[in-house]
This record gives structure tokens, C-alpha cells and sequence, in this order.
């Protein structure tokens, strides 16, 4: 690629003028509206922590986060607004699987990479994978409904091919032998009224989004693929407690900056964000939808940083398991 003496030029002299600012220059950060990108509709998961979150970091910024929905292509366009946007801590994103450790396995062209053109600055939260079934299908656990797969056919919904929760089925079967049928379906919102009408037996869903089935006895959670039982449904095991050993699954939430955001930038946004969770009203709140806060360490950047690398290669082998291709 041929560059113009202009450009040079031009590059150059922002260069001088970066380095000429003072040490303090980014201390009066932000002095305007931080726009805060979801890259889903209103109304879902991400939106609903974007908003949440958004409102704490808000208030310790001192300054409004305006949140901004970017739908398309399973949350890849607000993502590749986000990765093109000014390094300056005025746009950030609000990261979930899809397009962070899910797209590069399911989308041929992606216009960004996810390990390369963001900066984390922390998870905020994680929604455990829950397997639930009918209130009529036979199986009362998980050992029940494996079996029950192996005799006869037991389609489980989930949000779609290639959705987070597709490859988590995908690894569930790979792991217990189960012959659960796949049933894609355009979101997760959309396959619960099927569950509960029982034109599918079962789903593979985000926790929060079918408590509320569960608990009007219409469907039943099986068993959740978290660390420890749920504190709203202690009566429900997890997926180690029923015998898959080390399963564990969730859609989880994070908010990234464009790379080459200033360090200074970044260490303000991140305790902005760890104010936000640490608030009471967020807490209850989160607490009321059934989502987990994220650790104290990975709400860090570093933190988050591991755990995107992590759950990228766990998508990786999930995608190979559920044998998807880039198309």
C-alpha cells in the first residue's frame, strides 16, 4: 500500500503532538458524554447490564453514558463500530460471547479481532447455561434425561447455530453421551414459548431468562451449568452435582475500549466500573435477574483479559465439536 508525504506528514505531526502533552493531560478524563455501545437490540442481556452498569459508572465518572444499541450479525456490527472508533475513552463497548469468543468461529469476515482491537477494561457479570425441560417430559434428572435421549428423540432449543449456547449443548453432549436433538431458533427469547407449550421438550438457555418458567411450574430447571447451586433456586443441582464433572457454561458481560486507549484512560474507567459493581442498587438488581457478578479479580482488565482468552479457546473446541464452519 502506497502512502501519500501528506499522510506521513500528518501522522507525524500527531505524533509530536501527542508526545508534547503533559503526564497530566488525561487526568481531567472525561470531560464529556461517554457513549457506551450494546451491539443487541434493547431489551436483551447485554442491554439490560449495558444500562445497568452504565449508570453506575456514570456516577463515578461524573459524567452521562449514554448507551447506544448497534444490532447486526450476532453483535459483530457494534463491534467493529467500537474497533474503529477514536482511542480516546469516549466509546466503549459492551462485550458478550457472540461477538467476542463465538463470531470468529461461525462468521467467515469478521471487521475486527476480538484479541486485538479492544482493550478490556472488566467483566461485569456471567448468566449460567441452564439445561430445562417441559413440565411433561418424564425425566426428573439429568441421568433420567440422558437416557431418555438415547431411547428416544428429545429436541432442545437454544438461541440459534452457532449462538453461545448452541456450543454449549454441542460440548454437552460431546461430554455425556447424550443424543439431545438441536432445535435452532432466532434468539433465546423466542424458543421459550415453545418450551412451555411443549412444542420442544427442552432448552439450553441463559438461567435468568427461564427462571421464570420455572418457577410458575410450566418447565423445570434439570440442572445448571454454574459453580454452585442458584441462590434463587437452591433446590436446583449443578451439572457436576448430577455427574458431568467440570461442566460449566455462561453468557457473560464485560466492557472493552477501542485499543491504544491511553493506560490513564483505562485505570479511570476500570475503577469507574468497579464503583458501578459495588453499588447496592446494582447489586440488587443483578440479584433480582439472576446474574452472577463477576469476581474481584476478573473485573480488572488483566482479568478480563484472561477470561476472553480462555473462553476463546473453549468456543474453538466447542465450534470443532459442534462441526461449524465460517459461512
Amino acid at each position: 500500500m502506497k502512502i501519500s508525504r501528506r499522510s506521513l506528514l500528518k501522522a507525524a505531526g500527531s505524533l509530536a503532538a501527542l508526545t508534547a502533552l503533559p503526564r497530566g493531560a488525561y487526568a481531567a478524563y472525561p470531560e464529556r458524554a461517554v457513549r457506551l455501545i450494546v451491539p443487541f437490540a434493547p431489551g436483551g442481556n447485554a442491554d439490560l447490564m449495558g444500562r445497568l452498569v452504565g449508570e453506575g459508572m456514570s456516577q463515578a465518572l461524573g459524567q452521562p453514558v449514554v448507551v447506544e444499541n448497534r444490532a447486526g450479525a450476532g453483535g459483530s456490527v457494534g463491534a467493529a463500530e467500537v474497533a474503529r472508533a477514536a482511542p480516546d475513552g469516549y466509546t466503549l463497548f459492551v462485550g458478550s460471547n457472540g461477538p467476542l469468543t463465538v463470531n470468529p468461529f461461525v462468521q467467515p469476515k469478521l471487521a475486527y479481532d476480538p484479541l486485538k482491537d479492544f482493550a478490556p477494561i472488566g467483566l461485569t457479570s456471567l448468566v449460567a447455561h441452564a439445561l430445562i425441560v417441559n413440565a411433561g417430559v418424564p425425566a426428573k434428572g439429568l441421568p433420567e434425561l440422558i437416557a431418555l435421549s438415547k431411547k428416544q428423540q428429545v429436541g432442545v432449543g437454544t438461541a440459534g447455530v452457532g449462538s453461545a449456547t448452541h456450543l454449549t449443548l454441542a460440548r454437552f453432549n460431546a461430554q455425556t453421551g447424550a443424543n439431545l436433538v438441536h432445535v435452532p431458533y432466532k434468539g433465546g427469547g423466542a424458543l421459550l414459548p415453545d418450551l412451555v407449550s411443549g412444542t420442544i421438550q427442552g432448552a439450553m438457555t441463559e438461567y435468568s431468562s427461564a427462571l421464570p418458567h420455572h418457577r410458575s411450574g410450566k418447565a423445570r430447571f434439570v440442572a445448571v451449568a454454574s459453580p454452585q447451586r442458584p441462590t434463587q433456586t437452591p433446590d436446583v443441582p449443578t451439572m457436576a452435582e448430577s455427574g458431568v464433572n467440570g461442566f460449566l457454561a455462561a453468557s457473560y458481560i464485560g466492557i472493552l475500549a477501542p485499543a491504544g486507549t491511553p493506560a490513564g484512560v483505562l485505570s479511570r474507567l476500570e475503577a469507574a466500573l468497579g464503583a458501578a459493581l459495588k453499588a447496592p442498587k446494582t447489586l440488587q438488581r443483578m440479584g433480582e435477574l439472576g446474574v452472577e457478578v463477576a469476581s474481584a479479580e476478573e473485573r480488572t482488565a488483566a482479568g478480563f483479559a484472561a477470561f476472553i482468552r480462555k473462553d476463546y479457546e473453549n468456543s474453538r473446541e466447542a465450534a470443532r465439536l459442534a462441526n461449524l464452519k465460517r459461512e
